[in-house]
């Protein structure tokens, strides 16, 4: 439930249910991927796309509420597994669910409570608090214990996670008009 009752989101239709379920299926996907080809001793591939499942999120959220941003999550989770247990190795597939899920919904929850301040407060904060979380989940468990050097990937792939999430700023600002909840007393 929303922390500001006044507000009246838009329904979810099939169409944006699918379509964002879709969107945040093919990011995991792609992240799972490329989270597994290093750049370097700091960075993956994978921490170039992952951010944009914080948009995705945000976007959802601001259009049609938390309630329906947590049905894409979970939606989007369900793909996530689905998705990772084919394609990536099972220590990542966990890894990334479980990062994913604890993320998504803590990245609801934040946007929902901030949604009545500046524009972009509300994006800017609760994809820096999801994007650490996530950090720290997922290669926690998809790394400890090995020798690969996992703790410096983990912080050059939340240094990159903040930096794009500024970025995303940009689109989320772009397609605010679009996202808007409709305002009390109209019709969507």
């Amino acid at each position: 439930m929303s922390s500001h009752p006044s507000i009246r989101f838009a329904p979810l239709t099939p169409t944006s249910l699918l379509l964002a379920v879709l969107a945040m299926g093919a990011v995991v996907l792609g992240s799972n991927v490329l989270v597994q080809y290093p750049i370097n001793d700091w960075l993956t591939w994978g921490a170039f796309s992952y951010p944009v499942a914080f948009l995705v999120s945000n976007l959802i959220n601001r259009r049609f509420g938390p309630q329906a941003a947590r049905r894409v999550a979970w939606a989007g989770f369900a793909v996530a597994v689905v998705l990772s247990v084919w394609i990536a190795t099972p220590r990542i597939a966990v890894a990334s669910c479980s990062a994913f899920i604890v993320a998504q919904l803590l990245d609801i929850t934040v946007f929902d409570r901030l949604r009545a301040g500046n524009w972009w407060r509300a994006p800017m904060v609760a994809t820096t608090c999801s994007a650490t979380v996530d950090t720290a989940i997922f290669w926690s468990i998809a790394f400890a214990g090995s020798q690969l050097p996992w703790v410096s990937w983990a912080a050059g792939d939340l240094a990159v996670k903040l930096a794009i999430g500024v970025c995303l700023l940009a689109p989320f600002r772009a397609l605010l008009w679009k996202m808007a909840p409709l305002k009390a007393g109209t019709r969507g």
